[in-house]
């Protein structure tokens, strides 16, 4: 078996400046907590709890544990949380990913100017919770253009969860601008999202088989998998590669393999050990 690995595949710059980060924290702080996952990796956050970081659901969490020093996720929190961390005298490690962060900033710049705010994403995730404080308390979430309301204010602006795909921002800025006299988008997808998803994309249209490494609840590696699904490619999303099975590869002749933005490097070389053991062979060359 040939095995295609996606170039990009693993830690995008954000996840890996704010894990090394996290790391260096715990072996100079003590009483580290991070105010929800810093990403969505369970192997990270156990990694990161075998060297004494823990993980607060909330602040009244962060409380009860007497935690002396907290780090912000990649994914942002509320300015809320915020203004509450400050208040209650914690010292704050903010490893919010910068394109996070751009998009916290045009949320608060389109509410300023007056616009009606439409966020591009999954109104549960950590991310568009913290971007929605920014945006303010009338700004709509949608999860696709279908979403949008039917009464659409005459001056609307865009936005959009990182791990979005382009397409989804697209379809949905065809039909704002059919229902509206004036709009402003802010593309805040992350580059490097866009580009794990054209290398996927690249690797799966050359592929008999797809293997996407990541968290289960990673919106990143979740996008992948679905990817592979609409190309029609047979696709396994696995954490680790304990869960690789001998006869997912029966007649198998080409495997591709990508993984999320959250995805560390010695998870995804384990992937290509065991595959090597099954009968792959590592070829960079797609």
């Amino acid at each position: 078996m040939k095995l295609i690995i996606a170039k990009s595949a693993g830690f995008c710059f954000g996840v890996k400046r704010a894990i090394n980060k996290a790391f260096e924290v715990a072996k100079t702080d003590s009483s580290v907590f991070t105010l929800g996952p810093i990403i969505h990796n369970p192997q990270v956050i156990e990694a990161l709890s075998a060297r004494g970081v823990g993980v607060a659901d909330s602040i009244a969490d962060l409380k009860r544990a007497n935690a002396k020093k907290v780090i912000i996720r990649t994914h942002g929190i509320s300015l809320e949380d915020i203004s509450r961390l400050k208040q209650e005298g914690f010292e704050v490690a903010d490893l919010t990913c910068p394109y996070v962060k751009k998009a916290q900033h045009y949320a608060k710049l389109l509410k300023e100017e007056g616009y009606q705010v439409v966020i591009l994403g999954d109104i549960e995730h950590p991310e568009v919770i913290g971007l929605k404080s920014y945006a303010g308390k009338n700004a709509w979430v949608v999860k696709d253009a279908e979403g949008l309301p039917r009464e659409v204010k005459s001056k609307v602006g865009l936005i959009v969860q990182t791990t979005q795909p382009v397409e989804a921002l697209k379809k949905l800025i065809s039909k704002v601008v059919e229902q509206t006299r004036q709009m402003k988008v802010y593309n805040t997808i992350c580059s490097s999202t866009a580009l794990k998803l054209k290398e996927t994309e690249e690797v799966a249209k050359g592929a008999d088989v797809m293997l996407v490494v990541g968290g289960r609840n990673s919106a990143n590696t979740t996008q992948l998998a679905r990817l592979c699904e609409h190309l029609a490619v047979p696709v396994h999303h696995i954490e680790t590669a304990a869960e690789l099975r001998l006869d997912w590869f029966g007649g198998v002749r080409k495997i591709g393999l990508t993984a999320g933005a959250s995805t560390p490097d010695w998870i995804i070389e384990e992937v290509i050990k065991v595959l090597k053991d099954m009968g792959g062979c590592k070829d960079n060359g797609n």
